[in-house]
């Protein structure tokens, strides 16, 4: 006769669903962790850091009205091209400027 063993189940068999159902709540509902630290020396703030973290889907983080990375041109190709139109655009500008204030070289006519 076998007894059923009362060992727990090996971790990671049954875990993997769990953790899977668990990412997809926090990414579907999101999640922020905040958190403060302040260094003091005799009632004279010396350090103060701010903490705060937000897990969340792209749409979820969207939703809430966040889109930095889109306007970042190291995440965003678009957002590169559109800072690179924005200092050729600026350059040209400087350029036109220094035209103007050079003389320009009188022209040879040919006979």
């Amino acid at each position: 006769m076998t007894m059923p063993s009362r060992m727990p189940e090996p971790y990671g068999q049954s875990s993997g669903a769990n953790l899977a159902d668990i990412l997809e709540r926090v990414l579907d509902k999101g999640i922020v962790i905040a958190g403060d630290i302040r260094i003091n020396l005799l009632d004279i703030e010396l350090l103060t850091v701010k903490l705060r973290l937000i897990v969340a889907s792209v749409d979820k983080a969207k939703e809430m009205g966040i889109d930095w990375w889109e306007d970042d041109p190291e995440l965003s190709s678009r957002a590169r091209r559109n800072q690179l139109a924005r200092e050729n655009a600026e350059l040209r500008e400087r350029l036109a400027r220094l035209e103007e204030l050079e003389p320009r070289p009188a022209r040879e006519e040919s006979p």
